[in-house]
């Protein structure tokens, strides 16, 4: 929807493709991160570091009470009419690719899913900044989520907005009707599905 990405391919690999410098340090390969992890994110100014999930203080739902959950995806639905997502910016998650799983409790497989040409996946993704206490101030980010295509289906309900190079830099200067726009499923055939048995979920 997503539940994890992975980006195992170098920092300055990854600016090259989006076409922005790499202003980040060097990363270690990453095939698991997890909500409430640092990820990178392309901004309108370039490459940032930003934590994978808002925590919406002071922000309320559309019937006025406070939203309390953590929020890691946002529907493409309402994200740009809830009152819970008034005022927020737009980036992109560039990945290597995303995680889900099927079956029950204690019994789930996961799969991993990437771009069939091996090329980056770039999320539609919305942005905050939260004041923690302390005066800490800590920018955040949730991706942006849609109806899946067929190849995705069959593994969950919801699959992220995905865009490509053209489509980032629309999603990150277009207007809101542009941004609209986008938030539709990828063209099917694009993606490779495969069971992700060998990565290790302890691990970062």
């Amino acid at each position: 929807m997503p539940g994890r990405f992975f980006l195992t391919r170098p920092i300055s690999e990854m600016a090259q493709y989006l076409g922005v410098p790499a202003t980040l340090p060097p990363q270690p390969s990453r095939r698991n991160i997890q909500p409430g992890q640092e990820v990178v994110v392309l901004k309108a100014k370039g490459l940032a570091s930003m934590r994978w999930g808002m925590i919406p203080v002071g922000r309320v739902n559309a019937r006025g009470r406070p939203v309390m959950e953590t929020i890691i995806n946002a529907r493409s639905e309402t994200v740009f009419d809830k009152s819970a997502f008034a005022g927020v910016g737009r980036a992109v998650i560039p990945v290597d690719g995303w995680y889900e799983w099927t079956g029950e409790k204690r019994r789930k497989t996961p799969w991993r899913i990437t771009s069939k040409d091996g090329s980056p996946l770039l999320f539609a993704a919305i942005t905050d900044m939260w004041e923690a206490p302390g005066g800490q101030r800590v920018d955040q980010v949730a991706a942006v989520t849609c109806e899946p295509n067929a190849d995705v289906k069959p593994i969950h309900h919801r699959m992220g907005v995905l865009l490509d190079q053209d489509g980032a830099q629309v999603w990150l200067n277009g207007t809101e009707q542009q941004a609209q726009g986008l938030a539709r499923p990828w063209p099917e055939g694009r993606l490779r599905i495969e069971q992700a048995d060998d990565v290790d979920w302890s691990a970062p």
